[in-house]
Parts: structure tokens; C-alpha cells; sequence
């Protein structure tokens, strides 16, 4: 399973271009700038690192997702439950909930994702 790991700065700049892909590296440096407070080299740098880690690509100046924020946090989620439960959803969730109650709307709601996760 691919492992990809992103620093503070990272997310906050993957989550700019997972907004609002597919831009310019120009367009991006300059939200940089403005959400940030990054200056130009740093956002090139750190728009380079995400390519490397198969996040984004910046093909011709245009800078595109490579995965969606949901399929980046579901790969996150995948990993935590493997590398701390074992890879036991069951585990993980035992753990998540205990001391917890949940409402009906909430116990309705994970049915209804175990269900399309049947086989």
C-alpha cells in the first residue's frame, strides 16, 4: 500500500491546489502568496515535493491533482488503521468508540457505509 506522508506546510498546500486544480504554476504561487504568505521559490519547492510524492503533477506550467483529497485521506486512514489496529476496522473502530455513545442517526449512518462495503 502506498505510504505518502505530508509536513504541516504541505497539507496547507495541497489542500489549495485540491480547492481549486487545475491552475497555472503562476495562479498557484500567487494564492501561495496570498493564503500562505509564501514566497514564490517556496511555493516551486514545495509544489515539486508534492509531484515527487505523486500528489499533484505540474505538466506545461499546469498544475493538476494526481488524487483527490478524498483518496488521499482515505489512504491516510488506511494506513493508521494497519500500522495501529493491524489493519483491523473493527479494532480500530472498538477503540474510536469505547466510552462513546452514538446517536441513532450516527449507528444508521455506519450501517448504511458497511453495507456498500459488502462483498
Amino acid at each position: 500500500m502506498k505510504e505518502i506522508r505530508l509536513g504541516e506546510g504541505e497539507m496547507r498546500f495541497a489542500r489549495i491546489i485540491w480547492d481549486k486544480a487545475p491552475m497555472s504554476s503562476r495562479h498557484l504561487a500567487a494564492l501561495a502568496l496570498e493564503e500562505l504568505g509564501w514566497k514564490k521559490s517556496t511555493a516551486y519547492t514545495v509544489l515539486k515535493r508534492l509531484a515527487e510524492k505523486g500528489v499533484v503533477k505540474n505538466e506545461g506550467g499546469v498544475v493538476s491533482r494526481l488524487m483527490t483529497k478524498e483518496e488521499f485521506y482515505s489512504l491516510q486512514s488506511e494506513n493508521f488503521v494497519r500500522e495501529n489496529f493491524g489493519g483491523s476496522l473493527p479494532a480500530f473502530l472498538a477503540a474510536f468508540g469505547k466510552g462513546k455513545k452514538m446517536s441513532d442517526e450516527e449507528i444508521d449512518s455506519l450501517k448504511q457505509i458497511i453495507e456498500k462495503m459488502r462483498g
